[in-house]
């Protein structure tokens, strides 16, 4: 009614009206207007549930897979099994929890900047070379560093992770320099032959070359080598136990002339295995879980399945004689609770497995932390967990 009054009355004032609608045009055209925007409405959401549960973990799936690894099936059969919804969507949830490293930026810029700082050359030397493959090892001075002439400082190799396949020195600057202030000793982070340029065992004889290096080299830098203490963090903490394994077995394949295995075993005092990978299958396994097995380096720096027990310390252990075993050095394992990439299960089989054979082993298992905190947070005191790890650390190393 008032619609029509409204008409009659702009009429009367504005004579004929040709561009204004009557009222039931207008009704018209906004139901109809209504009922377009409901269609697309009721379109827009398939659309948008499908990018979010089809289309975007489909496309970081198979994006993840053609990177770095289809399953390991024949023919087109790879193909079918990457584009099963569960690996999909559990590769995909693992591709994303990359993401959270950002919250790293920070200590990225950090390293990066000390690292080229030429001012800190002070503090270390950097990009010695070493070894039968030409790597190269950074050197960080103990504090206690030019006191004496005479005195010779502990050794602590540091062995950074990266699952076989990646990392490099210079992205632990920060990590070495505080051990060498916190443990005041010389650490020795080095360079080794990750997949594709090599394979575990080629990675265990540049642990071995660095060890070579330290003796002889010792006199040179003041080091004492013949106290060494072996620190390694994930993957790093699988080579250092492997690396002391094979040298107490006197592996031939090691090369480790013009030295004998027995005196680069016995300079060994400690191991500290930080969130450390310990048996293979059980990783394998856990990897398999994840849907990561086959994006992951590990299988391929092992040369296949069919070698893991072999490069595995939990299973390698059982194969050492009572001579050898009296040999293998003390052992500490510290984990975090909230690791999800490693699960603690791996350091709680290793320290049960040394205990069985009455090795002397510490497992630190530490709530709240996840696995990359267990280094990043070694890298500046207002790190949340430094004091943490770094009290345990400092408690197995004074021990050792």
């Amino acid at each position: 009614m008032y619609s029509n009054q409204l008409f009659e009355l702009l009429s009367t004032r504005s004579g004929p009206i040709k561009h204004i609608l009557t009222p039931q045009v207008f009704i018209s055209r906004t139901l109809h207007t209504w009922d377009m925007t409901g269609i697309k409405y009721r379109l827009s959401l398939p659309v948008a549930a499908g990018a979010i549960f089809v289309a975007i973990p489909y496309s970081i799936s198979l994006l993840a897979q053609w990177l770095y690894g289809w399953p390991d099936e024949p023919g087109y059969k790879k193909y079918i099994q990457a584009l099963k919804p569960r690996r999909v969507y559990c590769l995909t949830r693992a591709v994303l929890e990359i993401l959270k490293h950002v919250q790293y930026s920070r200590l990225y810029f950090h390293w990066k900047s000390w690292y080229k700082d030429v001012s800190n050359s002070k503090h270390c030397v950097k990009g010695v070379p070493f070894g039968r493959r030409g790597n190269k090892l950074d050197l960080y001075h103990s504090p206690s560093m030019g006191q004496s002439e005479s005195e010779l400082l502990p050794v602590v190799v540091f062995v950074y992770g990266g699952a076989w396949g990646s990392g490099e020195r210079s992205m632990y600057c920060l990590l070495a320099h505080q051990l060498a202030k916190e443990l005041n000793a010389s650490v020795i982070c080095p360079d080794y032959s990750t997949y594709p340029k090599g394979n575990v065992l080629n990675m265990v004889q540049d642990l071995c070359d660095s060890l070579i290096w330290v003796r002889e080299n010792g006199r040179s830098f003041h080091l004492d080598s013949d106290n060494v203490v072996l620190i390694g963090h994930s993957a790093g903490a699988h080579l250092c136990m492997l690396t002391t394994l094979f040298l107490v077995e006197a592996l031939q394949e090691l090369f480790t002339e013009p030295f004998s295995h027995r005196e680069l075993t016995d300079s060994i005092k400690g191991i500290i295995g930080l969130s450390g990978v310990y048996d293979i299958m059980d990783h394998y396994l856990h990897e398999k879980m994840r849907a990561v097995e086959y994006v992951s380096t590990m299988h391929k720096a092992m040369a296949g399945i069919e070698n893991f027990d072999y490069y595995s310390p939990t299973v390698h252990l059982k194969t050492l004689n009572k001579e050898q075993l009296r040999r293998v050095p003390p052992v500490a394992v510290l984990h975090g609770t909230s690791d999800i990439i490693v699960p603690v299960a791996s350091s709680e089989k290793l320290r049960d497995v040394l205990a069985s054979l009455s090795v002397s082993v510490t497992l630190y298992l530490l709530p709240g932390l996840n696995h990359a905190e267990m280094v990043t947070d070694l890298m500046a005191e207002d790190r949340r967990f430094y004091h943490t790890v770094f009290g345990c650390v400092k408690q197995e190393y004074s021990r050792f």
